[in-house]
């Protein structure tokens, strides 16, 4: 019997930092013991600090990555994150439209230091082309007014934006409260069915958070593609981004908002100390 790796697959953007993007989501699924592929979208130059420029790869040349991995290591899901023009929207959901591949979208389009990386037509068109072929939809509290054209600023209106986004075409959604002035958080989950599930737990101080969006939607997409369902999926990666964060708070990386720790075990990591 041959053995393998379990393929998971990110598209998305590449951070030069290491903290989110492309990056993040290969920390996370080697993390979870999978086997990382990646297809760039765009790579930009950016730091702890903030974002100081896009550069947009061809959608022809997006495309030929994907085939290439398609061809040779299908996937066992997809996490895709940054996706900044409208015409990388239309040819990855043209490709991927008819796949039975779990797909775990983040629709990223704010970075944790607020800068805007996404142009706004290409908005519509993720609405109407990869929405419909998502498995689960992670939007932060942002992300989420901006797809529901109001503002999300408590517990309720979370709960009015998901029954807004699951009722267009009736996928799992997972609606992100970290953003809330809270001393807990709370993440809504709802699923395929209409269920509604709601995860909790208390919120860390830390700057080190950069990336924390990427990195949970890519440990999802880790556990769909070891064969969890979807609640225990996002449960299970839910704990893995807690841990990575608590055990990451103390860790100096950068001079703005430092990123996760992902590899959080101890005997796999050397932690440098400094003055």
């Amino acid at each position: 019997m041959k053995k393998t790796y379990v393929p998971v697959l990110s598209i998305a953007g590449s951070d030069s930092s290491g903290g989110a993007g492309i990056q993040a989501d290969l920390k996370s699924f080697s993390a979870l013991g999978c086997y990382g592929m990646s297809v760039l979208t765009a790579t930009t130059a950016q730091n702890t600090k903030g974002v100081r420029s896009i550069h947009s790869i061809p959608a022809a040349h997006i495309l030929d990555q994907l085939d290439a991995v398609l061809d040779d290591i299908p996937p066992k899901a997809i996490k895709i994150g940054m996706l900044d023009r409208p015409e990388v929207v239309e040819v990855l959901a043209n490709r991927l439209k008819d796949t039975a591949i779990p797909i775990v979208f983040d629709p990223v389009m704010v970075a944790t230091s607020g800068d805007r990386l996404i142009q706004e037509e290409t908005i519509a068109t993720i609405k109407e082309l990869l929405l419909p072929i998502s498995t689960l939809l992670t939007p932060n509290l942002d992300e989420t007014a901006i797809l529901c054209d109001f503002e999300v600023n408590s517990f309720e209106l979370m709960k009015r934006a998901g029954e807004a986004l699951y009722a267009r075409h009736h996928q799992a959604v997972l609606i992100k409260g970290g953003h809330l002035e809270k001393d807990v958080i709370q993440d809504l989950l709802i699923l395929n069915d209409g269920k509604s599930v709601v995860f909790e737990n208390s919120k860390i101080i830390s700057k080190n958070v950069h990336g924390t969006g990427c990195s949970l939607s890519s440990a999802i997409a880790a556990e769909l593609a070891k064969g969890e369902e979807l609640q225990e999926a996002v449960l299970k990666a839910r704990n893995y981004i807690y841990q990575a964060i608590l055990l990451g708070r103390a860790i100096h990386i950068g001079q703005g908002n430092g990123p996760l720790n992902h590899f959080f075990n101890p005997q796999k990591q050397i932690i440098h100390e400094v003055e």
